[in-house]
């Protein structure tokens, strides 16, 4: 018996939630042979502005887990992404990345995933510091999460690219709001269906898909992103840096013209971590 086929309609992640684009506009992705995949929405600067609200929501109560906790929640996402990794390297190979490549992307992704877990309640002691003091006090220098970071993801390394942009954010007890790659829109999709069944709260990573030049306005000047981190052209960086210098917010970016090995160990660890957090200096008298 011959049954109807059931066709997939992608949707963004978004404080918890699945949903279209406000506009109602979608973009036909094609796999590499050229037939037609999927809808995949068109978010536009509104969508932006409820996934901030979103990660705003869901901030305080992220960071104000013990990194333990996090680190928990951080391995069991990777547990989720190991369930579904056959199907999110299928995802990959639809821009006709070969499957082996798309299968080594996803278990490099899934180590990272573990790596970061492994930092949530290391980071501190690296980072942080005791600080000499010329009189009778300890001086301590302690870090904290800045708040709500946006993510520009690359277009190469749809997942690990992706992934390795919001890890660092996430461990350290920032909230996210990330636009997925342009080319390779359809792996944040399924990225966000992994997280909604991991023990990620709701708002904490927000995973929209777009046009660049319509959203990369609001990313640079939105008052609320306190952080900028991702891959992105000479015209873009540029748009990025202007924005945020209003908004007085810090750029952590990436040239897209030059090659990224996001395979390297150096995508990884307490120095990316320490780009996307902030540095707080504390005295004790001495005895209290």
């Amino acid at each position: 018996m011959s049954r109807l086929h059931i066709t997939k309609t992608p949707k963004c992640y978004v404080g918890g939630a699945f949903i279209r684009s406000e506009s109602g506009r979608v973009a036909e992705l094609h796999d590499a042979s050229g037939a037609f995949f999927a809808n995949i929405p068109q978010c536009t600067r509104k969508d932006l502005r409820n996934a901030v609200e979103a990660a705003a929501k869901a901030g305080p109560s992220w960071a104000k887990r013990t990194a333990f906790n996090r680190g928990q929640i951080l391995y069991r996402m990777a547990e989720m992404i190991e369930a579904r990794g056959v199907e999110l390297a299928d995802s990959i190979t639809l821009s006709g990345v070969s499957k082996a490549e798309a299968s080594r992307e996803v278990a490099a992704a899934i180590e990272r995933v573990v790596h970061f877990a492994g930092w949530a309640d290391k980071y501190e002691q690296v980072l942080g510091s005791v600080n000499p003091v010329a009189s009778a006090h300890f001086n301590f220098t302690v870090t904290e999460p800045m708040g709500i970071v946006g993510i520009l993801a690359p277009d190469d390394a749809p997942v690990l690219g992706l992934l390795s942009l919001i890890l660092p954010a996430i461990t350290s007890g920032n909230s996210v709001v990330a636009l997925a790659s342009t080319t390779q829109p359809y792996p944040s999709i399924l990225l966000g269906e992994m997280l909604a069944t991991s023990d990620l709260p709701g708002g904490v990573v927000n995973l929209l898909t777009g046009v660049r030049s319509e959203l990369i306005p609001t990313f640079a000047t939105h008052e609320h992103l306190r952080a900028l981190s991702g891959v992105a052209n000479e015209d873009e960086r540029k748009a990025l840096r202007l924005g945020a210098a209003e908004s007085v917010k810090r750029v952590h970016l990436r040239k897209a013209e030059e090659p990224i090995d996001w395979l390297a160990d150096k995508m990884q660890g307490a120095e990316e971590i320490r780009a996307l957090i902030e540095f707080k200096t504390t005295w004790h008298p001495v005895g209290a």
